[in-house]
């Protein structure tokens, strides 16, 4: 029967434990969530700074739906143009790129980057081990050689770089890793990509708008990757993303980058409301402060007690359980007592590594952050 392996990739799933749902949210915000009428504090939100819950419509430079075509046809507006300039000017580089979210900049650059016609030339890309699946996805896409080094491990890296005779080389980081919440060595992977001769390229979703006193990220450790991608939807609390980088980087792209080429733009009231969401962050010195605060009083709390999360200073705060079915039944547990965790399994993360990924953001109280922990010590 034609496709049979569909119905037994499913059942395989169900079996391990894996299958993924999609949940009906009624209510949300950074700390709060509805779903089938049940009020929850909500601790699985990317909204770091609570930026996403409210707008003033009668802000926006543009109330256009929809963009009409490509970006090379009709469909680069000057709302487009707007936000590229802004985000250069505060991020200091020459050009930007707008795509309509971080997965499909992370692997359409990369794919762009080293394309089939480029297949007579020497390249290869280096790759974190927990960098995000877009990256992976991209690298692996292209047409260089893919290389992967142990995570955030400089000698290996390292090791990785001088065995390798390629003419072209790109290492490829997170700025803050999404399952981990640790912070990459963006000033020693610049120097090894330095004194390589190679391009260093970061995805800056979790670390743009949290990250540094401006909230800027990996630019405020006075690195300037030759590739830089933030996302619209974490801390912005929009959607979309950006590609930064020269002016040849990014003319490049348009010529050769397939997905900016044959999909209809960004739509250009969403490129409005992130232009707004933008100037929100970058004045948002209060909420940054308060998250922090909270970032700190979670883990004073925690270290009170027998819990173990994996060692991280931002905002992402993940406990490992082990299995599937241990870290489902925390999850439950935690729902029982009206708290929101999310519970993150393979082969999103590495097998025997499944996790509750705590995320706190500004709008959370110091009650609320109480009561996760004592659930998770009772759970413990």
């Amino acid at each position: 029967m034609s496709f049979e392996y569909i119905q037994s990739a499913l059942a395989a799933r169900h079996a391990e434990g894996l299958l993924r749902k999609r949940i009906v949210v009624e209510k949300a915000s950074a700390s709060r969530i509805q779903i089938a009428d049940q009020q929850y504090i909500n601790f699985a939100s990317n909204d770091y700074l609570g930026l996403a819950d409210s707008l003033e419509f009668n802000t926006l430079a543009c109330t256009e739906a929809g963009s009409r075509s490509s970006a090379l046809v009709t469909g680069y507006l000057d709302i487009h143009c707007q936000l590229e300039d802004k985000l250069c000017s505060v991020l200091g580089y020459d050009a930007a790129l707008l795509f309509p979210s971080g997965f499909a900049a992370n692997t359409s650059v990369l794919k762009a980057l080293f394309t089939p016609q480029e297949k007579q030339l020497s390249a290869a890309v280096f790759q974190d081990k927990l960098n995000h699946a877009s990256l992976l996805d991209g690298g692996l896409a292209g047409s260089a050689k893919f290389v992967r080094f142990n995570h955030n491990d400089l000698t290996h890296l390292r090791s990785r770089l001088e065995k390798t005779k390629a003419d072209s080389k790109l290492i490829v980081t997170e700025g803050v890793f999404s399952m981990d919440g640790d912070q990459a060595p963006v000033s020693e992977i610049s120097a090894l990509a330095k004194s390589h001769s190679a391009w260093l390229m970061v995805d800056d979703a979790h670390a743009f708008g949290v990250v540094g006193a401006q909230g800027l990220g990996t630019i405020e450790s006075g690195i300037k990757p030759e590739i830089l991608v933030i996302t619209f939807g974490k801390a912005m609390g929009c959607q979309g993303a950006a590609v930064l980088a020269s002016h040849d980087v990014i003319n490049y792209m348009t010529q050769f980058n397939r997905e900016f080429i044959y999909t209809t733009a960004l739509s250009p009231i969403m490129a409005s409301v992130a232009l707004c969401q933008l100037n929100k962050l970058l004045t948002a010195t209060e909420a940054r402060h308060k998250l922090q605060v909270n970032i700190d009083y979670f883990k004073s709390l925690v270290a009170q007690t027998n819990l173990s999360p994996i060692p991280s200073d931002t905002a992402i705060q993940p406990l490992v359980y082990g299995s599937s079915e241990n870290v489902l039944a925390a999850q439950h547990k935690l729902k029982e007592k009206g708290l929101w965790v999310g519970a993150i399994r393979p082969p999103t993360v590495a097998q025997n590594t499944a996790r509750l990924r705590i995320t706190i953001t500004a709008q959370h109280s110091h009650e609320d952050i109480d009561k996760l922990v004592s659930a998770l010590v009772e759970r413990a």
